[in-house]
């Protein structure tokens, strides 16, 4: 049996580290939006030969308008900016296909900023509500509130990891928050939950044969015969996702950051917070 419970001064130490980086960059450099959030327009151009993105960089610039971001896979362009009137829309095909006259829209996309705040406001809701009902069914099942406060700790704990990662991510990177970073989060949030359950119940299997044993034996106990198992499943998922950062299309690269953050947290954050977290509401109760 290990006892990995006397590490839990480092475990508090090594979050709380954490957590002040995520929160000095969220509060110091932000985020940055996608059109998903901020509204705006995506617009995707496939050209019949290889045209410089500095070319069509250009070409916003001489028309007065501003690229946001820009992405290139094969010879189609993604290219981000401010919604724009149908004036401007003709202006920029015209250029374009000055550069290329066999030039083919793909996809023209545009998303108002209210569609944005409505979606940041779902997610927002869905968390708290996930998280209250997570809470309830935990204490419920377990007949203990102290469980049901651990899993919901541990889960706002990678939560706010992984949204103050993306903002170093965006500063230093370009990273941007879009409609698949909230996927990300919410399996996240999902991924952490399930861990944390796993060795709770293994806690109470073993609480049910030895009422005798202190928590804090428990907890060595329990996580000693779980860890295996769970850094197995979990480490088949991460090499999976660093293969997509790594090898994967732009398209999927910061979705597959994202999730392989949130992976990683979990895993610690089952052990290094939520347990840890249950012995102190204990050691308080007592």
């Amino acid at each position: 049996m290990f006892n990995i419970m006397k590490f839990r001064p480092f475990f508090y130490f090594f979050s709380g580290t954490l957590i002040l980086i995520s929160a000095f960059s969220i509060v110091r450099w932000g985020f940055r939006p996608s059109i998903d959030f901020a509204g705006g327009t995506v617009w995707q151009v496939t050209f019949s030969r290889n045209v410089s993105l500095t070319d069509v960089k250009k070409i916003f610039t001489d028309d007065q308008l501003t690229l946001d971001s820009s992405s290139v896979s094969g010879k189609t362009y993604t290219l981000k900016f401010k919604n724009i009137s149908s004036n401007d829309k003709t202006e920029l095909e015209t250029n374009l296909h000055k550069l290329d006259s066999q030039a083919i829209e793909q996809s023209f996309e545009t998303l108002g900023p209210s569609l944005g705040k409505e979606l940041l406001k779902k997610t927002i809701t869905g968390i708290i509500l996930s998280a209250i009902c997570l809470l309830i069914f935990i204490s419920t099942r377990f007949n203990d509130y102290s469980f049901g406060v651990g899993a919901i700790v541990s889960m706002v704990h990678d939560g706010f990891i992984l949204i103050g990662a993306f903002s170093l991510l965006g500063h230093f990177f370009g990273a941007e928050l879009d409609a698949l970073f909230v996927t990300a989060l919410l399996t996240t949030l999902s991924a952490s939950v399930h861990d944390t359950v796993v060795t709770f119940d293994r806690m109470r299997e073993l609480r049910r044969k030895d009422f005798r044993l202190d928590w804090v034996t428990l907890a060595n106990q329990g996580v000693s015969e779980v860890i295996v198992r769970s850094l197995n499943t979990s480490m088949t998922v991460i090499f999976m996702l660093t293969a997509l950062v790594l090898l994967g299309g732009a398209s999927t690269k910061w979705f597959s950051m994202a999730l392989l953050i949130g992976v990683i947290c979990g895993v610690y954050s089952s052990t290094g917070i939520a347990i840890p977290t249950v012995l102190l509401l204990k050691r308080k109760k007592k």
